[in-house]
């Protein structure tokens, strides 16, 4: 693993050991931060936004984002082995500073509020916890009070599955691509989902 674009690019991430963790790969990461780069008006790069990583694993999307312009990003992961390939990758990019790592249950976390709520959301559960679409979705409803009016939430599961999204009371699905064999959403708050739309 890499970090694609930005003030990092070409440096090289590490991943924790077995299958407990299942980084992003190079080409699904660049395709989806493309994605991103265009829906905000910045191909190629992202706005001085604070970012959530939740199920951060070895933290390659919050590092990504914070290398293409991001302003900060907290990220939640509790598997030990994950929480230290993590650490070493903020040190080993030197952006610490920038950083914050909960080591917590992304599933039960009380998250910090930030001014003007998080940006960009990163939701990407294990294989197996991303089958229960229904606890995603409760997840979803409850990330709504720290999430910006114009942030955007990222959610990514495998191909099979689908993602009951026409039930969420707070987000809007923006934007839905499979991408090799995974499935990725786009979320915003509903109310300026509505008036983007007017």
């Amino acid at each position: 693993m890499r970090i694609i674009a930005g003030s990092l690019r070409g440096r090289r991430l590490e991943a924790p050991p077995g299958a407990q963790t299942r980084p992003i790969t190079d080409r699904i990461k660049e395709t989806l931060f493309n994605i991103l780069g265009a829906r905000l008006g910045l191909p190629g790069s992202l706005p001085a936004v604070a970012v959530l990583d939740l199920f951060a694993g070895s933290g390659g999307l919050g590092l990504e984002a914070l290398s293409r312009g991001a302003s900060s990003c907290l990220f939640v992961e509790r598997s030990p082995q994950a929480v230290r390939v993590l650490r070493a990758n903020i040190a080993h990019l030197g952006v610490a500073a920038a950083c914050r790592v909960s080591v917590q249950n992304a599933w039960t976390v009380r998250l910090p509020a930030v001014t003007g709520g998080y940006g960009l959301v990163f939701l990407d559960p294990p294989y197996r916890a991303a089958d229960d679409l229904l606890a995603v979705a409760d997840l979803l409803e409850r990330l709504s009070p720290v999430v910006a009016p114009d942030g955007l939430v990222v959610f990514r599961h495998v191909v099979q599955s689908r993602f009951p999204s026409a039930g969420l009371r707070s987000f809007r699905c923006m934007d839905e691509r499979e991408l090799g064999t995974m499935r990725v959403w786009l979320f915003m708050p509903v109310a300026r989902a509505a008036a983007d739309e007017t």
